[in-house]
């Protein structure tokens, strides 16, 4: 597995395993306060999907890996727009639950998008991973563009899933919410004629 590739499993692991599970345990331990508002979730989502795009502008990630300051703050920063993001999904109930739903199917969308700009880029667009800065080695960028595409792949098969998932759970908790509503609703309509 290439830089690119394993750098990408990292992401995942602190994204779509660690900040959800963080921000899970965050709702289930806080008092319960009224919901966040729809702005909250807007601005979070567009703050985790802006952070994952510019951190993986190819002169920047190529920076990036030239720094340790720069790779933890990368890492920082996606970790905490994820907490973020999946500590508000977290807090809408009931009526509102097709909020975190939709959230969870627009940022699943741009990140397949940039899954598949690795997968299916005619060239590495990450280069400067493969180590030639000067001279343009065949090989290199050959394993580069492979390095590129398992990211690609692995981005594909993890990412989606876990927001498709998340919002598979939350509409049914949604639908069970719904339906007790309406069985609470029928039965006091029954006794209010009895």
């Amino acid at each position: 597995m290439g830089p690119l590739a394993s750098h990408m499993v990292v992401h995942i692991l602190l994204m779509n395993l660690l900040a959800p599970a963080v921000a899970f345990f965050l709702y289930a331990v806080q008092e319960r306060s009224r919901e966040p508002s729809a702005i909250a979730l807007v601005l979070a989502t567009t703050t985790q999907l802006a952070g994952l795009w510019i951190w993986h502008a190819p002169p920047l990630l190529g920076r990036v890996f030239a720094s340790d300051l720069l790779l933890l703050l990368m890492h920082c920063t996606l970790f905490l727009g994820a907490l973020l993001f999946w500590w508000l999904v977290f807090r809408f109930e009931r009526n509102h639950s097709w909020k975190p739903v939709l959230a969870l199917l627009v940022t699943s969308k741009f990140y397949c998008l940039l899954a598949v700009l690795f997968v299916f880029a005619p060239r590495a667009l990450y280069g400067e991973l493969a180590g030639h800065h000067t001279t343009i080695d065949v090989p290199a960028l050959t394993a580069s563009l492979a390095d590129q595409q398992l990211a690609g792949l692995i981005m594909l098969a993890a990412c989606p899933a876990t927001y498709v998932i998340a919002g598979i759970a939350i509409a049914a908790r949604w639908l069970f919410a719904l339906e007790t509503v309406s069985v609470d609703q029928s039965n006091a309509d029954a006794e209010a004629w009895s």
